[in-house]
């Protein structure tokens, strides 16, 4: 008898990983090879690729893994969006715990083993990790953007990406749940095509909950290899802040505003520049101050890695800034207009 039919009959399934995808090509192998090296014992676990009908080779590189690897499933997800996938796949779990996985990411060979074992040392409801931001190609500005998005200054105070000791956040990307997380705050919103995480933390921690961090945890994130992509990405995530906000006010921290605040007063800077003379000296002082925190920050980046990537991060720093900046204002604008966001694929 197979693996997966004997868990079926044992119950022994304890542990449920979900990981969303759609057209991911690129990188499902590599997350399906750091799941399937996982030191977590395979009769105790179920694997859930849950697909929003990939258009590219990922389902039938999802489906030669299932084909040798028993305790993986592919499950369709027609609403394409995250949040959906990941309600289908926790709808269809067998485990008590649940690993929320990415097809973008690396994980360490024990990443479940541990992070079941902080969930019973702490008592916490979710536990995760800090990601360490990977070039998504071997380019330089791909190398650089990877610089940009861990450094304080690009994502500001976003813990998971910059604090490398153990403490309670306020979200992981990545997280391993209680089962019994979901049946006290719900599951994820399915309103939100981006966010979701954010969202469903902020349940958990204002019912009482506890999200622990730990380095222990550490993920390999690829994100995106170029400037163009950078900045759809951006644009989408500042729109959907804004979306996220109106549903769930108190998931969001300064750091999530920060841009649309630098790009709102640029443009009324400048619009008051052609009347009042003050404004452009404003205006100056702003885009100086910007400027010389940008060169610092590259400096310091600099004195460490010794890359030509960095020397691009006064570049990349406000392209990723001021179109996350434009997406919230966009959002804004959306809003008052009572339109519909823009799908975030």
């Amino acid at each position: 008898m197979c693996c997966s039919g004997l868990q079926r009959l044992t119950g022994m399934i304890e542990t449920s990983v979900i990981v969303p995808c759609r057209n991911e090509e690129k990188f499902i192998a590599k997350c399906c090879e750091s799941i399937v090296s996982q030191d977590y014992p395979k009769d105790k676990m179920e694997v859930l690729f849950v697909d929003g009908m990939s258009e590219d080779g990922t389902r039938e590189i999802i489906k030669n893994y299932a084909g040798r690897y028993p305790f993986i499933r592919l499950i369709d997800n027609n609403k394409k969006i995250t949040p959906c996938a990941l309600n289908v796949g926790i709808r269809n779990a067998k485990g008590k715990i649940i690993v929320r996985m990415d097809a973008h990411t690396g994980y360490p060979p024990q990443y479940i083993t541990k992070g079941i074992g902080h969930l019973k040392r702490t008592g916490a409801d979710v536990v995760g990790g800090p990601i360490i931001t990977k070039p998504g190609n071997d380019t330089v500005i791909a190398k650089s953007i990877a610089l940009a998005t861990s450094h304080p200054f690009g994502v500001g105070n976003s813990r998971f990406r910059t604090v490398k000791k153990e403490c309670y956040v306020d979200t992981v990307p990545f997280g391993v749940y209680r089962r019994e997380v979901f049946d006290r705050v719900r599951v994820f919103d399915e309103r939100l095509a981006r966010n979701q995480d954010n969202e469903l933390c902020n349940r958990i921690i204002n019912s009482g909950g506890k999200i622990l961090l730990t380095p222990e945890l550490t993920s390999e994130y690829y994100n995106q290899p170029t400037i163009t992509g950078l900045i759809r990405q951006a644009l989408k995530t500042g729109m959907w802040n804004v979306v996220t906000f109106r549903i769930s006010p108190t998931a969001f921290r300064w750091r999530h505003f920060a841009p649309f605040a630098f790009v709102t007063s640029l443009l009324i800077l400048f619009i008051a520049s052609l009347i009042y003379p003050w404004a452009v000296q404003a205006l100056i002082g702003l885009l100086l101050l910007y400027g010389s925190v940008a060169i610092f920050s590259t400096f310091t980046v600099w004195l460490k890695e010794r890359t030509l990537g960095a020397l691009l991060l006064p570049l990349v720093f406000p392209a990723y800034h001021i179109s996350y900046g434009f997406g919230t204002l966009r959002g804004v604008v959306q809003m008052v207009l009572h339109r519909k966001p823009e799908p975030a694929s």
